[in-house]
Protein backbone atom coordinates (compact mmCIF):
# COMPACT_ATOMS: atom_id res chain seq x y z
CA UNK A 1 0.00 0.00 0.00
CA UNK A 2 1.47 3.39 -1.03
CA UNK A 3 0.32 6.42 1.42
CA UNK A 4 0.96 9.92 0.61
CA UNK A 5 1.34 12.52 3.09
CA UNK A 6 1.68 16.94 1.85
CA UNK A 7 2.57 18.08 4.87
CA UNK A 8 5.70 17.74 7.45
CA UNK A 9 4.91 19.64 10.62
CA UNK A 10 2.40 17.90 13.18
CA UNK A 11 -0.14 16.04 11.68
CA UNK A 12 1.78 14.24 8.95
CA UNK A 13 4.84 13.08 10.54
CA UNK A 14 2.25 11.58 13.84
CA UNK A 15 0.05 9.77 10.64
CA UNK A 16 3.45 8.43 9.49
CA UNK A 17 5.00 7.48 12.46
CA UNK A 18 1.39 5.71 13.99
CA UNK A 19 0.97 4.18 10.34
CA UNK A 20 4.62 2.85 10.40
CA UNK A 21 3.96 1.26 13.63
CA UNK A 22 0.01 -0.45 12.42
CA UNK A 23 1.76 -1.61 8.71
CA UNK A 24 5.08 -2.32 8.66
CA UNK A 25 4.99 -2.68 4.87
CA UNK A 26 3.33 0.17 3.76
CA UNK A 27 5.38 2.16 1.44
CA UNK A 28 4.97 5.73 3.35
CA UNK A 29 5.82 9.19 1.68
CA UNK A 30 6.05 12.39 3.48
CA UNK A 31 6.52 15.62 0.96
CA UNK A 32 7.62 19.21 2.89
CA UNK A 33 7.67 22.42 0.90
CA UNK A 34 10.31 23.29 3.58
CA UNK A 35 13.67 22.23 4.68
CA UNK A 36 12.35 21.00 8.26
CA UNK A 37 9.89 18.52 9.42
CA UNK A 38 8.21 17.68 12.57
CA UNK A 39 9.75 20.99 14.11
CA UNK A 40 7.87 22.19 17.36
CA UNK A 41 6.70 25.76 16.05
CA UNK A 42 4.92 25.79 19.38
CA UNK A 43 8.61 26.18 20.53
CA UNK A 44 8.94 29.18 18.50
CA UNK A 45 8.31 32.58 20.87
CA UNK A 46 10.29 30.82 23.70
CA UNK A 47 13.45 30.65 21.58
CA UNK A 48 12.49 34.15 20.32
CA UNK A 49 12.84 34.95 24.26
CA UNK A 50 16.13 33.18 24.31
CA UNK A 51 14.14 30.53 27.55
CA UNK A 52 15.35 27.80 24.67
CA UNK A 53 19.38 28.48 23.76
CA UNK A 54 19.23 26.06 20.78
CA UNK A 55 16.88 26.55 17.58
CA UNK A 56 17.95 22.83 16.55
CA UNK A 57 16.07 21.95 19.96
CA UNK A 58 12.74 22.47 17.99
CA UNK A 59 13.19 19.47 15.48
CA UNK A 60 15.00 17.14 18.04
CA UNK A 61 13.95 14.81 20.32
CA UNK A 62 13.75 14.13 23.83
CA UNK A 63 16.76 12.31 23.96
CA UNK A 64 18.60 14.85 21.62
CA UNK A 65 18.50 13.28 18.28
CA UNK A 66 17.91 15.38 15.26
CA UNK A 67 14.05 14.43 13.66
CA UNK A 68 15.03 14.94 9.97
CA UNK A 69 15.05 12.85 6.61
CA UNK A 70 17.47 10.74 7.86
CA UNK A 71 15.96 10.26 11.31
CA UNK A 72 12.63 9.15 9.13
CA UNK A 73 14.11 7.18 6.91
CA UNK A 74 16.38 4.95 9.46
CA UNK A 75 14.27 4.58 12.47
CA UNK A 76 10.64 5.18 11.21
CA UNK A 77 11.26 3.62 7.59
CA UNK A 78 9.67 6.78 6.05
CA UNK A 79 10.92 8.60 3.04
CA UNK A 80 10.81 12.18 3.63
CA UNK A 81 11.18 14.75 0.51
CA UNK A 82 11.92 18.11 2.04
CA UNK A 83 12.00 21.30 -0.35
CA UNK A 84 9.60 19.72 -2.13
CA UNK A 85 6.28 21.49 -3.65
CA UNK A 86 3.40 19.17 -3.89
CA UNK A 87 1.56 21.23 -7.18
CA UNK A 88 -1.43 18.99 -8.50
CA UNK A 89 -3.62 15.94 -7.47
CA UNK A 90 -4.94 14.17 -10.33
CA UNK A 91 -7.39 12.20 -8.59
CA UNK A 92 -8.57 9.89 -11.40
CA UNK A 93 -5.09 8.19 -11.60
CA UNK A 94 -4.55 8.70 -8.16
CA UNK A 95 -0.93 10.45 -8.53
CA UNK A 96 0.53 13.87 -7.21
CA UNK A 97 2.63 15.96 -8.73
CA UNK A 98 5.53 17.45 -7.24
CA UNK A 99 8.33 19.89 -7.95
CA UNK A 100 11.80 19.91 -6.33
CA UNK A 101 12.22 23.83 -4.93
CA UNK A 102 16.09 24.36 -5.96
CA UNK A 103 16.03 22.33 -9.14
CA UNK A 104 12.50 22.94 -10.42
CA UNK A 105 13.12 18.43 -11.31
CA UNK A 106 9.17 17.48 -11.36
CA UNK A 107 8.00 14.29 -11.11
CA UNK A 108 4.60 12.41 -9.96
CA UNK A 109 3.72 9.99 -7.33
CA UNK A 110 1.38 7.68 -7.02
CA UNK A 111 -0.72 6.93 -4.24
CA UNK A 112 -3.30 4.54 -2.45
CA UNK A 113 -4.29 7.04 0.15
CA UNK A 114 -3.15 10.78 0.25
CA UNK A 115 -3.11 12.08 3.32
CA UNK A 116 -3.40 16.42 3.36
CA UNK A 117 -1.72 17.79 6.06
CA UNK A 118 -1.15 21.30 4.25
CA UNK A 119 -1.57 23.45 7.61
CA UNK A 120 -2.63 26.87 7.73
CA UNK A 121 -0.96 30.31 6.72
CA UNK A 122 -0.32 33.90 7.89
CA UNK A 123 -3.45 36.44 7.42
CA UNK A 124 -1.43 39.25 5.73
CA UNK A 125 -3.49 42.61 6.33
CA UNK A 126 -4.15 44.81 3.62
CA UNK A 127 -1.36 47.61 5.42
CA UNK A 128 1.02 49.50 2.87
CA UNK A 129 4.87 48.64 4.12
CA UNK A 130 4.52 44.99 4.85
CA UNK A 131 7.11 43.89 2.33
CA UNK A 132 9.63 46.47 3.68
CA UNK A 133 12.84 44.84 5.85
CA UNK A 134 12.43 44.27 9.16
CA UNK A 135 8.58 43.29 9.07
CA UNK A 136 8.06 39.51 9.90
CA UNK A 137 5.68 36.59 10.45
CA UNK A 138 5.89 34.02 12.71
CA UNK A 139 4.64 30.86 11.18
CA UNK A 140 7.22 28.73 9.57
CA UNK A 141 10.88 27.83 10.94
CA UNK A 142 12.92 30.47 9.05
CA UNK A 143 10.07 33.20 10.00
CA UNK A 144 11.57 33.06 14.03
CA UNK A 145 15.49 32.45 12.51
CA UNK A 146 14.86 35.89 10.67
CA UNK A 147 13.85 37.98 13.52
CA UNK A 148 15.83 36.71 16.23
CA UNK A 149 19.11 37.53 13.70
CA UNK A 150 17.46 41.13 12.81
CA UNK A 151 17.31 41.61 16.63
CA UNK A 152 20.55 40.65 17.32
CA UNK A 153 22.31 42.61 14.47
CA UNK A 154 20.38 45.56 14.23
CA UNK A 155 20.49 46.62 18.11
CA UNK A 156 16.42 46.94 18.12
CA UNK A 157 15.01 48.90 20.55
CA UNK A 158 11.51 48.91 19.88
CA UNK A 159 8.83 46.19 18.22
CA UNK A 160 5.82 46.65 17.19
CA UNK A 161 3.39 44.02 17.20
CA UNK A 162 0.15 44.21 14.60
CA UNK A 163 -2.42 41.73 16.71
CA UNK A 164 -2.89 40.30 19.92
CA UNK A 165 -4.13 36.99 19.70
CA UNK A 166 -2.30 33.68 20.91
CA UNK A 167 0.70 34.28 19.15
CA UNK A 168 0.67 38.20 19.14
CA UNK A 169 0.93 37.88 23.42
CA UNK A 170 3.23 34.86 23.31
CA UNK A 171 5.44 37.17 20.49
CA UNK A 172 4.95 40.01 23.24
CA UNK A 173 5.76 37.80 26.25
CA UNK A 174 9.01 36.96 24.25
CA UNK A 175 10.49 40.30 23.42
CA UNK A 176 9.29 41.72 26.69
CA UNK A 177 11.71 39.68 27.98
CA UNK A 178 14.36 40.71 25.69
CA UNK A 179 14.04 43.90 27.44
CA UNK A 180 12.56 45.38 24.36
CA UNK A 181 9.99 48.16 23.95
CA UNK A 182 6.77 46.44 23.08
CA UNK A 183 3.56 48.00 21.63
CA UNK A 184 0.94 45.51 20.67
CA UNK A 185 -1.66 47.32 18.51
CA UNK A 186 -5.11 45.52 18.42
CA UNK A 187 -8.04 46.30 16.30
CA UNK A 188 -10.52 44.85 18.79
CA UNK A 189 -11.33 46.58 22.03
CA UNK A 190 -9.92 43.83 23.59
CA UNK A 191 -7.12 41.69 24.26
CA UNK A 192 -7.64 37.98 22.61
CA UNK A 193 -10.59 38.56 21.06
CA UNK A 194 -11.18 34.81 19.90
CA UNK A 195 -10.41 33.58 23.33
CA UNK A 196 -11.28 35.29 25.89
CA UNK A 197 -14.57 37.13 27.51
CA UNK A 198 -13.79 41.00 27.98
CA UNK A 199 -14.48 40.47 32.11
CA UNK A 200 -11.07 38.08 31.81
CA UNK A 201 -9.51 39.92 29.02
CA UNK A 202 -9.25 43.24 31.11
CA UNK A 203 -7.67 41.57 33.74
CA UNK A 204 -4.79 40.60 31.45
CA UNK A 205 -4.67 43.58 29.86
CA UNK A 206 -3.99 45.30 33.30
CA UNK A 207 -1.07 43.07 33.53
CA UNK A 208 0.35 43.86 30.64
CA UNK A 209 0.51 47.52 31.68
CA UNK A 210 1.95 46.92 34.90
CA UNK A 211 4.57 45.29 33.03
CA UNK A 212 5.16 48.51 31.12
CA UNK A 213 3.82 46.57 28.06
CA UNK A 214 2.37 49.57 25.54
CA UNK A 215 -1.68 47.92 25.08
CA UNK A 216 -3.17 49.97 22.10
CA UNK A 217 -7.10 48.94 21.76
CA UNK A 218 -9.07 49.87 19.41
CA UNK A 219 -6.26 50.66 17.35
CA UNK A 220 -5.79 50.28 13.62
CA UNK A 221 -2.75 50.14 12.13
CA UNK A 222 -3.12 51.82 8.50
CA UNK A 223 0.75 51.38 7.16
CA UNK A 224 4.33 50.57 7.87
CA UNK A 225 6.84 53.67 7.15
CA UNK A 226 10.77 53.41 6.82
CA UNK A 227 13.26 55.98 6.64
CA UNK A 228 15.54 57.57 3.87
CA UNK A 229 18.14 54.25 3.81
CA UNK A 230 14.60 51.87 3.75
CA UNK A 231 14.63 51.13 7.21
CA UNK A 232 11.48 50.75 8.99
CA UNK A 233 11.27 53.41 11.52
CA UNK A 234 7.19 53.70 12.32
CA UNK A 235 4.01 52.61 11.95
CA UNK A 236 0.86 54.96 11.50
CA UNK A 237 -1.92 53.59 13.43
CA UNK A 238 -5.62 55.42 13.84
CA UNK A 239 -4.39 56.62 16.98
CA UNK A 240 -1.14 58.30 16.21
CA UNK A 241 2.75 57.18 15.20
CA UNK A 242 4.40 55.03 16.67
CA UNK A 243 8.66 54.98 16.22
CA UNK A 244 9.76 51.04 15.50
CA UNK A 245 12.66 49.50 14.76
CA UNK A 246 11.06 46.26 14.03
CA UNK A 247 6.80 44.59 12.99
CA UNK A 248 5.79 41.34 13.92
CA UNK A 249 2.52 40.84 11.86
CA UNK A 250 0.20 38.58 13.93
CA UNK A 251 -3.22 38.87 13.08
CA UNK A 252 -4.56 35.20 12.63
CA UNK A 253 -4.19 31.98 10.41
CA UNK A 254 -6.29 30.56 7.87
CA UNK A 255 -6.26 27.02 6.54
CA UNK A 256 -3.78 26.05 3.73
CA UNK A 257 -6.27 24.52 1.14
CA UNK A 258 -5.24 25.41 -2.33
CA UNK A 259 -4.08 22.25 -3.39
CA UNK A 260 -7.48 20.28 -2.34
CA UNK A 261 -9.51 23.41 -4.03
CA UNK A 262 -8.06 23.06 -7.29
CA UNK A 263 -8.19 19.69 -6.49
CA UNK A 264 -12.06 20.04 -6.04
CA UNK A 265 -12.08 18.88 -2.88
CA UNK A 266 -14.98 20.30 -0.65
CA UNK A 267 -14.08 23.44 1.22
CA UNK A 268 -16.18 23.76 4.46
CA UNK A 269 -17.80 27.26 5.59
CA UNK A 270 -14.52 27.91 7.96
CA UNK A 271 -12.79 27.74 4.74
CA UNK A 272 -10.86 24.36 6.33
CA UNK A 273 -11.51 21.27 3.56
CA UNK A 274 -14.50 19.82 4.83
CA UNK A 275 -14.02 16.06 6.42
CA UNK A 276 -16.48 13.72 8.02
CA UNK A 277 -15.97 12.00 11.75
CA UNK A 278 -13.01 10.09 10.13
CA UNK A 279 -11.41 12.24 8.84
CA UNK A 280 -11.57 11.47 5.16
CA UNK A 281 -12.10 14.37 2.34
CA UNK A 282 -15.45 14.70 -0.34
CA UNK A 283 -12.64 11.48 -2.06
CA UNK A 284 -12.50 8.80 0.34
CA UNK A 285 -9.26 8.03 -1.02
CA UNK A 286 -7.94 11.61 0.09
CA UNK A 287 -7.50 12.97 4.09
CA UNK A 288 -6.82 15.88 5.89
CA UNK A 289 -6.03 16.29 9.24
CA UNK A 290 -4.52 19.43 11.03
CA UNK A 291 -4.60 23.17 10.62
CA UNK A 292 -5.94 22.90 7.18
CA UNK A 293 -9.18 20.38 8.32
CA UNK A 294 -12.14 21.52 9.58
CA UNK A 295 -13.05 20.55 12.85
CA UNK A 296 -16.59 20.57 14.78
CA UNK A 297 -17.68 21.95 17.77
CA UNK A 298 -18.31 19.83 20.44
CA UNK A 299 -21.39 21.57 22.18
CA UNK A 300 -22.95 23.56 18.99
CA UNK A 301 -22.23 20.81 16.66
CA UNK A 302 -21.04 23.39 14.00
CA UNK A 303 -18.28 23.52 12.33
CA UNK A 304 -15.18 26.04 13.23
CA UNK A 305 -11.43 26.60 12.49
CA UNK A 306 -9.18 26.39 16.10
CA UNK A 307 -5.60 25.60 14.77
CA UNK A 308 -3.97 23.46 17.60
CA UNK A 309 -1.27 21.07 17.24
CA UNK A 310 -2.42 19.23 20.04
CA UNK A 311 -5.30 18.82 17.86
CA UNK A 312 -3.14 18.11 14.79
CA UNK A 313 -1.42 15.02 16.57
CA UNK A 314 -4.18 13.77 17.36
CA UNK A 315 -5.94 13.65 14.18
CA UNK A 316 -3.30 12.00 12.59
CA UNK A 317 -2.96 9.49 14.62
CA UNK A 318 -6.94 9.07 13.57
CA UNK A 319 -6.31 9.18 10.03
CA UNK A 320 -3.37 6.37 10.59
CA UNK A 321 -5.60 4.14 12.37
CA UNK A 322 -8.52 4.69 9.30
CA UNK A 323 -5.80 3.22 6.99
CA UNK A 324 -4.77 0.90 8.41
CA UNK A 325 -8.42 -0.41 9.40
CA UNK A 326 -9.04 0.15 12.65
CA UNK A 327 -12.21 2.43 12.00
CA UNK A 328 -11.54 5.04 14.43
CA UNK A 329 -13.73 8.40 14.91
CA UNK A 330 -12.17 11.71 15.87
CA UNK A 331 -14.54 13.39 18.20
CA UNK A 332 -15.71 16.78 18.18
CA UNK A 333 -13.24 19.56 19.83
CA UNK A 334 -13.85 22.40 22.69
CA UNK A 335 -10.94 24.29 21.20
CA UNK A 336 -8.97 24.02 24.60
CA UNK A 337 -6.46 26.90 24.47
CA UNK A 338 -3.47 27.64 27.19
CA UNK A 339 -0.85 30.42 27.17
CA UNK A 340 1.81 31.54 29.17
CA UNK A 341 1.85 35.07 29.14
CA UNK A 342 3.41 38.19 31.62
CA UNK A 343 3.28 35.89 34.19
CA UNK A 344 -0.07 34.73 33.84
CA UNK A 345 -1.61 31.76 32.81
CA UNK A 346 -4.38 31.89 30.61
CA UNK A 347 -6.80 30.08 29.06
CA UNK A 348 -10.06 28.93 27.41
CA UNK A 349 -12.11 25.83 27.06
CA UNK A 350 -15.50 25.31 25.23
CA UNK A 351 -17.62 28.20 24.79
CA UNK A 352 -17.55 31.65 25.80
CA UNK A 353 -20.62 33.77 26.76
CA UNK A 354 -21.09 35.62 23.96
CA UNK A 355 -20.44 32.24 21.92
CA UNK A 356 -23.02 30.80 23.67
CA UNK A 357 -25.52 33.34 23.98
CA UNK A 358 -25.32 33.61 20.00
CA UNK A 359 -26.23 29.67 19.70
CA UNK A 360 -29.56 30.21 21.33
CA UNK A 361 -28.29 29.01 25.35
CA UNK A 362 -29.42 31.20 28.44
CA UNK A 363 -26.96 31.66 30.07
CA UNK A 364 -25.28 32.09 34.20
CA UNK A 365 -21.84 33.10 34.79
CA UNK A 366 -19.64 33.67 37.48
CA UNK A 367 -16.12 35.02 38.32
CA UNK A 368 -14.17 33.74 41.09
CA UNK A 369 -10.70 34.20 42.35
CA UNK A 370 -8.68 32.08 45.04
CA UNK A 371 -5.30 30.10 45.47
CA UNK A 372 -4.05 27.36 43.89
CA UNK A 373 -3.08 25.97 47.06
CA UNK A 374 -3.52 27.31 50.82
CA UNK A 375 -2.81 30.61 51.37
CA UNK A 376 -0.07 29.61 53.82
CA UNK A 377 1.92 27.31 51.56
CA UNK A 378 4.82 28.97 50.31
CA UNK A 379 4.77 28.55 46.61
CA UNK A 380 0.98 29.23 46.74
CA UNK A 381 -0.61 31.68 43.05
CA UNK A 382 -4.04 33.24 42.52
CA UNK A 383 -6.16 32.37 39.86
CA UNK A 384 -9.29 33.72 38.28
CA UNK A 385 -12.00 30.94 37.14
CA UNK A 386 -14.90 32.27 34.83
CA UNK A 387 -17.87 29.86 34.06
CA UNK A 388 -20.38 29.74 31.88
CA UNK A 389 -23.19 27.00 32.01
CA UNK A 390 -26.86 26.85 30.71
CA UNK A 391 -29.52 28.15 33.50
CA UNK A 392 -32.30 25.69 32.63
CA UNK A 393 -30.27 22.45 33.20
CA UNK A 394 -26.76 23.48 35.22
CA UNK A 395 -24.15 21.84 32.13
CA UNK A 396 -20.76 23.89 31.94
CA UNK A 397 -20.59 25.41 28.81
CA UNK A 398 -17.48 27.25 28.75
CA UNK A 399 -14.17 28.40 31.28
CA UNK A 400 -12.00 30.85 31.47
CA UNK A 401 -8.77 31.33 33.51
CA UNK A 402 -6.22 33.97 33.98
CA UNK A 403 -3.56 34.58 37.02
CA UNK A 404 0.12 33.74 38.11
CA UNK A 405 -1.10 30.56 39.76
CA UNK A 406 -1.83 26.73 38.11
CA UNK A 407 -5.02 27.80 36.36
CA UNK A 408 -4.51 25.47 33.85
CA UNK A 409 -4.68 22.51 35.82
CA UNK A 410 -8.23 23.65 36.77
CA UNK A 411 -9.05 24.50 33.26
CA UNK A 412 -8.14 20.70 31.99
CA UNK A 413 -10.58 19.49 34.76
CA UNK A 414 -13.64 22.05 33.74
CA UNK A 415 -12.58 20.65 30.04
CA UNK A 416 -12.86 17.18 30.83
CA UNK A 417 -15.82 17.74 32.32
CA UNK A 418 -17.87 19.39 29.67
CA UNK A 419 -16.32 16.80 27.34
CA UNK A 420 -18.86 14.61 29.31
CA UNK A 421 -21.67 16.82 30.05
CA UNK A 422 -21.31 17.56 33.35
CA UNK A 423 -22.98 19.90 34.92
CA UNK A 424 -22.03 22.14 37.91
CA UNK A 425 -23.49 19.68 40.27
CA UNK A 426 -21.50 16.82 38.64
CA UNK A 427 -17.96 18.84 39.36
CA UNK A 428 -18.39 19.94 42.54
CA UNK A 429 -18.68 16.46 43.40
CA UNK A 430 -15.24 15.40 41.83
CA UNK A 431 -13.15 13.73 43.71
CA UNK A 432 -9.53 15.87 42.76
CA UNK A 433 -6.34 15.47 44.95
CA UNK A 434 -5.64 17.50 47.68
CA UNK A 435 -2.39 17.88 49.45
CA UNK A 436 -1.21 21.34 50.13
CA UNK A 437 1.41 21.78 47.58
CA UNK A 438 -0.94 21.23 44.83
CA UNK A 439 -4.72 22.50 45.93
CA UNK A 440 -6.83 23.82 48.55
CA UNK A 441 -8.98 21.37 50.67
CA UNK A 442 -11.83 22.44 48.18
CA UNK A 443 -10.12 23.20 45.04
CA UNK A 444 -11.20 26.44 42.73
CA UNK A 445 -12.68 24.19 40.26
CA UNK A 446 -15.02 22.98 42.89
CA UNK A 447 -15.24 26.36 44.55
CA UNK A 448 -16.24 27.78 41.25
CA UNK A 449 -19.27 25.26 40.51
CA UNK A 450 -20.74 25.12 43.75
CA UNK A 451 -20.79 28.85 43.33
CA UNK A 452 -22.11 29.32 39.88
CA UNK A 453 -24.82 26.44 41.45
CA UNK A 454 -25.44 29.03 44.05
CA UNK A 455 -25.84 32.10 41.42
CA UNK A 456 -28.37 29.80 39.34
CA UNK A 457 -30.06 28.75 42.25
CA UNK A 458 -30.63 32.59 43.62
CA UNK A 459 -28.97 31.87 46.66
CA UNK A 460 -25.43 33.94 45.59
CA UNK A 461 -25.85 37.31 44.38
CA UNK A 462 -22.98 38.80 42.83
CA UNK A 463 -21.96 41.53 39.90
CA UNK A 464 -19.51 40.86 37.81
CA UNK A 465 -16.71 43.78 37.73
CA UNK A 466 -17.97 44.97 34.45
CA UNK A 467 -21.34 44.94 35.42
CA UNK A 468 -20.48 47.51 38.31
CA UNK A 469 -18.74 49.82 35.74
CA UNK A 470 -22.10 49.76 33.39
CA UNK A 471 -23.83 50.63 36.73
CA UNK A 472 -21.32 53.73 37.07
CA UNK A 473 -21.65 54.67 33.78
CA UNK A 474 -25.38 55.16 34.08
CA UNK A 475 -24.87 57.49 36.79
CA UNK A 476 -27.02 55.58 39.58
CA UNK A 477 -25.59 56.08 42.90
CA UNK A 478 -23.98 53.30 44.29
CA UNK A 479 -22.45 52.36 47.86
CA UNK A 480 -19.31 50.74 48.05
CA UNK A 481 -19.18 48.67 51.14
CA UNK A 482 -15.45 47.38 51.85
CA UNK A 483 -15.54 44.72 54.14
CA UNK A 484 -12.00 43.70 54.29
CA UNK A 485 -9.80 44.54 57.07
CA UNK A 486 -8.01 47.47 57.97
CA UNK A 487 -4.78 46.17 56.98
CA UNK A 488 -5.75 45.10 53.89
CA UNK A 489 -7.66 48.67 52.96
CA UNK A 490 -4.14 50.51 54.12
CA UNK A 491 -2.24 48.24 51.32
CA UNK A 492 -4.94 48.95 48.77
CA UNK A 493 -7.78 51.38 49.73
CA UNK A 494 -10.49 50.87 47.33
CA UNK A 495 -10.68 54.19 45.07
CA UNK A 496 -13.94 54.90 44.46
CA UNK A 497 -16.89 57.43 45.64
CA UNK A 498 -19.34 56.77 48.85
CA UNK A 499 -16.98 53.69 50.32
CA UNK A 500 -17.93 52.63 53.43
CA UNK A 501 -15.61 51.05 55.44
CA UNK A 502 -16.95 48.26 57.80
CA UNK A 503 -14.69 44.84 58.19
CA UNK A 504 -16.39 41.97 58.30
CA UNK A 505 -16.37 41.45 61.73
CA UNK A 506 -18.11 44.40 62.55
CA UNK A 507 -20.88 44.12 60.36
CA UNK A 508 -23.45 42.46 62.34
CA UNK A 509 -23.33 44.52 64.35
CA UNK A 510 -23.04 47.92 62.20
CA UNK A 511 -24.83 47.19 59.34
CA UNK A 512 -27.68 49.81 59.87
CA UNK A 513 -24.71 52.65 58.71
CA UNK A 514 -25.42 51.23 55.21
CA UNK A 515 -27.68 53.72 53.47
CA UNK A 516 -31.10 52.03 52.20
CA UNK A 517 -31.29 54.40 48.52
CA UNK A 518 -28.57 52.79 46.35
CA UNK A 519 -27.45 49.30 45.86
CA UNK A 520 -24.77 48.18 47.70
CA UNK A 521 -21.18 46.98 46.09
CA UNK A 522 -19.69 45.14 48.94
CA UNK A 523 -16.24 44.25 48.27
CA UNK A 524 -13.60 42.06 50.05
CA UNK A 525 -10.29 40.30 48.61
CA UNK A 526 -11.39 37.72 46.83
CA UNK A 527 -15.10 37.23 46.86
CA UNK A 528 -15.73 34.64 49.29
CA UNK A 529 -16.26 37.05 52.57
CA UNK A 530 -18.30 39.97 50.53
CA UNK A 531 -20.46 36.27 49.77
CA UNK A 532 -21.08 35.26 53.26
CA UNK A 533 -22.09 39.39 54.46
CA UNK A 534 -24.71 40.01 51.07
CA UNK A 535 -26.23 36.60 52.74
CA UNK A 536 -26.78 38.03 56.07
CA UNK A 537 -27.46 42.02 54.79
CA UNK A 538 -30.08 40.28 52.30
CA UNK A 539 -31.82 38.75 55.61
CA UNK A 540 -31.57 41.83 57.30
CA UNK A 541 -33.81 43.91 54.46
CA UNK A 542 -31.29 44.97 52.19
CA UNK A 543 -32.14 43.86 49.14
CA UNK A 544 -30.26 45.67 46.75
CA UNK A 545 -26.63 44.26 48.31
CA UNK A 546 -24.78 42.45 45.59
CA UNK A 547 -20.92 41.27 46.26
CA UNK A 548 -18.41 41.58 43.66
CA UNK A 549 -17.48 38.68 41.98
CA UNK A 550 -13.98 37.96 41.99
CA UNK A 551 -13.57 40.66 45.12
CA UNK A 552 -10.89 43.90 44.76
CA UNK A 553 -8.53 41.13 43.10
CA UNK A 554 -10.66 41.41 40.05
CA UNK A 555 -11.21 45.58 40.31
CA UNK A 556 -8.94 47.45 37.81
CA UNK A 557 -8.46 50.82 39.59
Amino acid sequence: MKVLIIGGMAAGPKTAARLRRLMPDAEITIVEQGELISFGACGMPFYLGNLIPQFESLYATSYGVARDTEFFRTRKDVKVLTGTKAVNIDRTHKSVSIVKMDSQEKCELEYDYLVLTTGGETVIPPISGLNLPGVFTLHKPDDVSRLHEYLRTTKAKNVTIIGAGVIGMEVAEALSGRRLNVTVCEAQQQLLPKLLDADIARLVAAQMKRLKVDLQLGCQVESVNCDGDGHVCSVTTSKGEIATDAVVVSVGVRPRVELARAAGLEIGVTGAIKVDSHLRTSDLSIYAAGDCAAQFNVITGKEVYIPLASTANKQGRVVANNIAGLDTEFKAVMGTTVLQAFEFNIGKTGLGENDALSVGYEVVTGIVSGHDAPHYYPLHGSVTIKLIADKESGRLLGAQVCGPGDGIKRLDVLSTAIKFNASLTDIANLDLGYAPPYAEAIDLAIHAANTLENIRAGLAHGLSPLAVEKLKTTGSPLCFLDIREPDEVKARPLQEENVLAIPAGELRDRYPEIPRDKPAIVVCGLGIRSYEAVCFLRWAGLKEAFYLEGGISTWLQ
